[in-house]
């Protein structure tokens, strides 16, 4: 018996063609190069998922820096003062301090200066 694909295929391609909406000129209306493009755009955006990680804490890190040297130490140095102290703030919250709330950040630097003193 003879089987045709004409459904399944159109439903895959109209998927696939979904998918590409966006895309510049062929790369949205032709199957072929919409399917290679999509592909391409997929593995781009796996690796940029894990790449925005990694570019986060590194603005977090260039912010606590620049605040921890208003308040006379570097990054560092305060860093391992938070160890010592025992405070747990992850730089997450220390740059959302450091940007919003610099008085209460100028608070955990003493601390974490007193602490490196003891």
């Amino acid at each position: 018996m003879r089987v045709k694909t004409g459904t399944v295929r159109h439903r895959r391609h109209k998927k696939l063609l979904k998918q590409a909406r966006g895309f510049y000129s062929g790369r949205r209306k032709h199957f072929r190069k919409a399917k290679e493009q999509l592909e391409r755009s997929l593995v781009y955006a796996y690796r940029d998922r894990r790449q925005k990680k990694r570019d986060f804490r590194r603005l977090w890190i260039v912010r606590i820096n620049a605040a921890t040297r208003l308040n006379g130490m570097n990054y560092s140095t305060f860093m391992h003062g938070l160890k010592v102290a025992n405070i747990e703030l992850d730089r997450k919250v220390l740059a959302d301090m450091a940007m919003n709330a610099p008085e209460s950040f100028a608070k955990v630097a003493d601390a974490s200066k007193a602490a490196l003193v003891k």
